[in-house]
């Protein structure tokens, strides 16, 4: 008596792979829906430009600073918002640290755009095929919704304590409430990442058991 080889047409081992091939058409149409997602992403792309040359507009300004260059201060000392006292005509150590967080939030800030652009298309488009890339992201080879929410609520957690830093240091040009309200804000967006953090926990524990 003839057994039938495992492979052939029909065989249990194919029918979940073809039910998973063919979609019905309005299935088939939701599912190719997550490509009106792709416009978006090209934008935050765009978006990242936009980052960048402005990082090195304000850097190129530094430089022109350090040399001497009135306009390039005077760019620099609006663009930070920066208010004093006596007219400034040259770097000072509180001016240079300013620039320098605003650097540091625009890398923050683009930080944040790549990961929502790799880890959201990823995640909600398509797969990148970037297994065995090497220059793969460590934190991509496990990117899930919930570990993209919990990223970004960090990531947002660093941005909002460099600007609170930014505010502390240019205290004087603030009012106290302007003070006392981005605190508050800054404390409500730690409480917020740690409770995504806690209800991600809660339910992978769940799914586990």
């Amino acid at each position: 008596m003839s057994h039938p080889h495992p492979n052939e047409a029909g065989s249990p081992a194919q029918k979940p792979s073809q039910a998973a091939a063919v979609l019905r058409p309005l299935p088939s149409l939701i599912f190719a829906s997550r490509w009106l997602q792709l416009p978006l992403y090209l934008g935050l792309i765009a978006a990242q430009a936009v980052y960048v040359w402005h990082f090195l507009l304000e850097l190129w300004h530094l430089v022109e600073a350090v040399f001497g260059n009135k306009e390039a201060l005077q760019a620099l000392v609006t663009s930070i918002g920066y208010k004093s006292d006596v007219q400034i005509t040259s770097l000072n150590e509180t001016v240079i640290m300013l620039v320098v967080l605003a650097l540091i939030d625009v890398v923050m800030i683009s930080n944040l755009l790549i990961m929502v652009i790799v880890g959201g298309y990823e995640t909600f488009v398509s797969r990148m095929g970037l297994d065995s890339h090497p220059d793969q992201p460590e934190w991509l080879s496990h990117v899930n919704a919930s570990v993209l929410k919990v990223k970004l609520a960090l990531s947002i957690i660093g941005i909002s304590s460099i600007h609170l830093l930014k505010t502390f240091i240019n205290a004087g040009s603030y009012e106290l409430q302007v003070l006392m309200w981005q605190t508050i804000i800054h404390v409500v967006f730690l409480l917020s990442a740690l409770a995504i953090a806690l209800t991600d926990k809660l339910t992978s524990s769940a799914h586990r058991h």
